[in-house]
């Protein structure tokens, strides 16, 4: 068992923090907003910090999940930051959707003052996290990662090392890519079945026995056609994690039309009012 700590208690680090507990790994939290780590800290037992060096401070692993590159920042390298309460040998796992750029700068920083950095964002959403089922993509030194890989076990049913610091970001990337143009198909699949008056239920079951099947119509195909759209990853989310992925695509000129219209379309929904329902709700802007 491990002593460790986590960092960012939102709808994925809380129950992330919530396993490594259950798993019997010795847990520290630290929460922007205290009240919330006092709450996982009377819910999962542990103990709380307030502020990540102390909640980094004589720990084996620090974990963190935080919103964007400035939330990590400030976590790691700001003031009263993790970085600067780590010893040597530790390790600092991040589970944040961040780029690359800022993978490859935590994993230089870590490296100057002698512990370990995996970049490891997750899939899986809200529902994986919860129940412990999430797949993460793994970037660093492959020592390294052999030393978290069992601990990231707790809540993970997938873990893997792709390559240096950035690569798990990078394939966090292409997730999102993928996912943007299969729920924008979905929709239109959806749509179209309705204006042709189909049973969309019974389409969907057929469909998704076949070629057409994926997670995402297993599991938000009749939501979708029932008009609920509150089931976890939500549309300003996405619309960060894929300005990570354009903001990438220019700097190594990949080229992504559909990902860029895709992008284009949840702006839309966000104008609808639709920042926060999930990301299934491309369905709203084909049906306003």
């Amino acid at each position: 068992m491990a002593k460790v700590a986590f960092l960012g208690l939102g709808v994925m680090g809380y129950p992330m923090a919530g396993h490594l507990k259950a798993k019997g790994h010795e847990v520290t939290v630290y929460n922007r907003s205290p009240a919330k780590a006092q709450a996982w800290v009377a819910q999962h037992g542990g103990a709380s910090a307030p502020t990540p060096a102390d909640a980094a401070k004589g720990q084996e692993i620090v974990f963190c999940c935080v919103g964007n590159d400035d939330d990590l920042r400030s976590v790691t390298t700001g003031e009263g930051g993790a970085f600067a309460a780590m010893g040597k040998g530790t390790v600092f796992v991040d589970h944040t959707t961040a780029s690359a750029n800022v993978a490859r700068e935590l994993d230089a920083a870590a490296s100057a003052a002698g512990f370990g950095f995996i970049d490891a964002p997750v899939s899986g959403g809200q529902a994986g996290a919860e129940n412990g089922v999430l797949t993460v993509m793994c970037g660093g030194d492959q020592a390294t990662y052999a030393r978290v890989e069992p601990v990231i076990a707790s809540f993970a049913r997938m873990c893997k090392l792709m390559g240096p610091a950035g690569s798990g970001q990078l394939t966090k990337m292409v997730n999102q890519i993928c996912i943007a143009g299969l729920v924008q198909g979905l929709s239109e699949g959806v749509h179209f079945a309705k204006r042709a008056g189909l049973d969309v239920e019974a389409m969907l079951e057929v469909i998704s026995k076949g070629a057409a099947g994926s997670w995402q119509m297993e599991n938000r195909g009749k939501t979708m056609n029932a008009g609920k759209f509150d089931f976890g990853f939500a549309v300003d989310w996405m619309r960060k994690d894929l300005g990570i992925v354009l903001d990438e695509a220019r700097r190594n000129e990949a080229t992504l039309p559909v990902t860029a219209l895709v992008d284009q379309f949840y702006g839309d929904v966000q104008k609808l009012g639709g920042g926060r329902w999930d990301t299934s709700s491309l369905l709203k802007r084909l049906e306003k």
